[in-house]
């Protein structure tokens, strides 16, 4: 990895990903990086090129990339964004894009390592949305990881959506024996007085109150989202990826709630 060079395409669409405008690094940081990497700064640019050319200067006078791998690796350090987290995995996304087809991949913790060679760019957008490890990185449940794993790989968010949802009655039924579905299954199991499966003591109002609002939240889940993906043509329904997470987000809350709840005695 060290001995090789990058071609000049290449060393373009890294250095467009590392200076991109809004996702990129500030002059600051270019700056401090280049002389922790021992690049020479080619002066004022635009960021783009500015990196391109100090990549391609050392490229040219060295024979081999090894102070652009540095200067990877050090952009893309974990322990430099611990003010700005936010910022890591989009950036690390955008560059993934332009690694694949060098055969390179940065990881999560930061390490650059060799990775399978691309050379679409649909291949590319897969290899650097990581639907999956952004959802790993949230802390969502295991059993929603579990009901969507192939479709969380594969970065199909309309199916990855509808098992989620599944998952959701998939463990009402588990935890009541009840064979219903939707609407049907949270009013026979979360609603009523005394409800078969209860997520508090249902001592106060606020308690009884919060046992609502959560069987109102079950039931949208699967009239909003459920229903529509199981009817719906999937050339109809627009999902997003920022929607993907906020909704398998909230699953996965259903679910933490669920593995609490308990069955209150029935007269």
């Amino acid at each position: 990895m060290t001995t090789k060079t990058f071609t000049q395409d290449q060393l373009e669409a890294i250095a467009a990903a590392l200076g991109d405008t809004d996702l990129g690094l500030s002059n600051t940081e270019i700056e401090f990086l280049f002389t922790s990497s021992k690049l020479v700064d080619p002066g004022p640019s635009t960021k783009r090129i500015r990196i391109y050319n100090a990549f391609a200067t050392s490229q040219n006078e060295r024979r081999d990339r090894l102070h652009v791998l540095a200067f990877i690796r050090q952009a893309m350090a974990p322990a430099r964004y611990a003010r700005s987290p936010d910022r890591y995995e989009p950036m690390r996304a955008n560059l993934n894009r332009a690694l694949a087809f060098c055969g390179l991949e940065v990881t999560q913790a930061g390490a650059l390592q060799s990775g399978q060679r691309v050379r679409t760019l649909p291949d590319a957008e897969i290899r650097a949305r990581e639907l999956r490890a952004d959802m790993v990185g949230r802390g969502v449940h295991a059993d929603v990881l579990r009901f969507c794993k192939a479709e969380l790989i594969a970065d199909d968010y309309f199916h990855a959506v509808q098992e989620a949802t599944k998952s959701v009655a998939d463990k009402i039924r588990s935890k009541t024996g009840l064979l219903d579905d939707g609407s049907a299954l949270v009013d026979r199991t979360l609603s009523g007085s005394p409800p078969m499966l209860a997520i508090s003591p249902l001592k106060t109002p606020s308690e009884k109150s919060e046992q609502t609002g959560f069987a109102n939240l079950v039931r949208g889940v699967f009239g909003m989202f459920r229903n529509p993906t199981a009817h719906e043509p999937r050339v109809h329904w627009n999902m997003p990826k920022s929607d993907a997470e906020d909704i398998l987000t909230i699953v996965s809350l259903i679910h933490r709630r669920l593995d609490q709840s308990w069955m209150p005695p029935r007269s």
